[in-house]
């Protein structure tokens, strides 16, 4: 049956350790990344956004922006990409 399940969609949310976030700006508000959302596309590849709160405090809106090319970051989505294949693959069914 396995082969004929479809499945939708796969993401993770990763945290952004402090060392590698960075601040960004929408709508003339400034925020801090702190969280990467990292989807598996059906080709293969990842695909991956960051979120983050306001720098002056609040929720703020749930605003996604684009991640820096930055080879740490990179780094960062595919070890946690391939950590969560291996948590996946060990899993022990439903609890």
């Amino acid at each position: 049956m396995s082969g004929d399940l479809e499945v939708s969609a796969l993401a993770i949310n990763v945290v952004i350790p402090e060392a590698l976030r960075w601040t960004d700006t929408r709508r003339g508000e400034a925020f801090t990344l702190t969280t990467l959302n990292v989807r598996l596309l059906p080709d293969g590849h990842l695909a991956v956004k960051a979120y983050g709160r306001p720098v002056d405090g609040g929720r703020g809106a749930y605003v996604s922006f684009p991640v820096p090319d930055r080879p740490e970051l990179a780094a960062l989505v595919s070890d946690a990409a391939s950590r969560a294949g291996e948590l996946w693959a060990a899993h022990g069914g439903l609890g």
